[in-house]
């Protein structure tokens, strides 16, 4: 998909970060779009920011993790548009905390959100994309569906399973001759406001000796790239119809470690939690 203008992009997760990023610098090529997010209000900003550009914008309050809603919101796109070439599975949660200590109820959100929402949004979307006759679906993984990270099972889980799910997808399409594609996007820290949304338990308190606010601020220093560039380089990758996207230079690195040492890295990613751990109790 070389052409951007006069087509039409849904995207969840659009009131903040990559997803209000993707709209703004698809708007910025004459992309129509089609936004959602958990709640209307958090898409109020990003509206206001495509305001100045000459295309069609309509917004819906959509819960990822509820089949029927995805499914509602891909129909009404279309009613909408008329019809939708891309679908950015874009929106998702934070998960931290050691196996022992997270409930399975905090496992059970976090796979609705991040994984489930992915396939029904894949879902729902591909019979309109494939009527398109040219379609593209982009769901957004991570560094963690690369690598495994302590204190992060859950949210490990979740992003190794987006991976595999559209790995598996894109050559489900060329197999049987779709004229849809699919790319995986795996960012390194993209500096958005996940890690304030995230759930996290009493235990990595326990195993890094400081609070859930300090741990937070100490996972926010490790975010290097902008939503804006990250966004940047989601579309570019889509127009050059990349199996695999790694956004920021950690991306790489974290590419690079899991190809160099594809189990000993686990050993280094622990002995530096647990030095930084010492390091910032010292402190």
């Amino acid at each position: 998909m070389k052409n951007l203008n006069k087509k039409v992009a849904a995207i969840t997760g659009a009131g903040s970060g990559i997803g209000q990023a993707l709209a703004i610098n698809l708007a910025q090529q004459g992309c129509d779009l089609a936004l959602s997010d958990i709640s209307l209000s958090r898409l109020d900003e990003t509206t206001r920011l495509l305001a100045s550009y000459p295309v069609e914008v309509t917004t819906h309050a959509v819960d990822v993790a509820d089949k029927a809603a995805v499914y509602a919101w891909a129909d009404q796109v279309v009613n909408d548009h008329g019809a939708v070439n891309l679908i950015f599975n874009n929106a998702g949660v934070a998960l931290s905390g050691t196996v022992d200590q997270l409930a399975l109820e905090d496992i059970q959100w976090i796979m609705d959100i991040n994984f489930w929402g992915t396939i029904y949004g894949s879902k729902a979307f591909l019979p309109y994309l494939e009527k398109s006759g040219d379609g593209h679906i982009v769901n957004i993984s991570s560094v963690f569906g690369l690598t495994s990270q302590p204190l992060m099972s859950g949210y490990n889980a979740s992003k190794f399973a987006v991976r595999g799910f559209t790995e598996s997808l894109r050559q489900d399409l060329e197999i049987t001759g779709s004229n849809v594609s699919a790319t995986c996007v795996h960012p390194g820290g993209i500096k958005t406001n996940i890690a304030k949304s995230a759930r996290m338990t009493a235990g990595v308190s326990d195993v890094t000796g400081i609070s859930g606010s300090e741990s937070v601020k100490e996972f926010e220093r490790t975010f290097i790239n902008t939503a804006d560039s990250a966004a940047k380089t989601i579309i570019k990758a889509v127009k050059k119809n990349k199996r695999r996207v790694l956004v920021g230079p950690d991306a790489h690195v974290y590419d690079w470690i899991v190809r160099a040492a594809p189990s000993s890295y686990q050993w280094l990613f622990t002995k530096v939690i647990q030095a930084r751990s010492k390091s910032l109790q010292a402190n």
